[in-house]
């Protein structure tokens, strides 16, 4: 039965090809903190998270999430605290530190144009006159950053 649970939740999240869909887009919302904490512990334990080890989670991102809107009070009255403090979801206008404490640290980090172009694809007409560094995550997610904060969110994965 726990098996079975973890195989289908490995699939669920992108973890087998045949599984895979080719995913091809531009959001303003991007993945959940959870999410990605989900895939992460699947992937490095083989099993889904214990209650103990969810309340953990939850309470270390309750801390990190309570300690940056006290150190950023204008961010605490923003009208998107919301998808921040409660969703805990990555969406655009949010700054690099957020999505840090969100995602944790990206794959791989980029100012180079060239390298954002690639990464931005079909996208690139429309946010290159202001994008500066771009940071990729798993399962194909592009977080693209105009100095601090988060202007665009992509995803892209093939089907295999």
């Amino acid at each position: 039965m726990r098996a079975g649970v973890v195989l289908l939740l490995i699939a669920a999240l992108g973890g087998g090809c045949a599984t895979r869909q080719a995913i091809d887009q531009r959001t303003t919302q991007g993945p959940t903190a959870e999410s990605f904490w989900l895939q992460r512990v699947v992937l490095e334990t083989g099993r889904t998270p214990t209650f103990e080890e969810r309340r953990h989670w939850e309470d270390s991102i309750d801390a990190r999430i309570g300690e940056y809107l006290r150190r950023n009070h204008e961010r605490a009255n923003a009208l998107d605290v919301s998808t921040f403090r409660f969703l805990r979801q990555v969406a655009v206008g949010m700054d690099r530190e957020q999505v840090r404490i969100l995602l944790g640290p990206p794959l791989t980090t980029t100012t180079d144009q060239g390298a954002i172009q690639q990464l931005a694809r079909r996208y690139w007409p429309q946010i290159q006159s202001s994008v500066t560094e771009a940071w990729e995550y798993p399962l194909g997610w592009r977080m693209f950053f105009a100095g601090t904060r988060l202007i665009d969110i992509t995803q892209y994965r093939s089907s295999s």
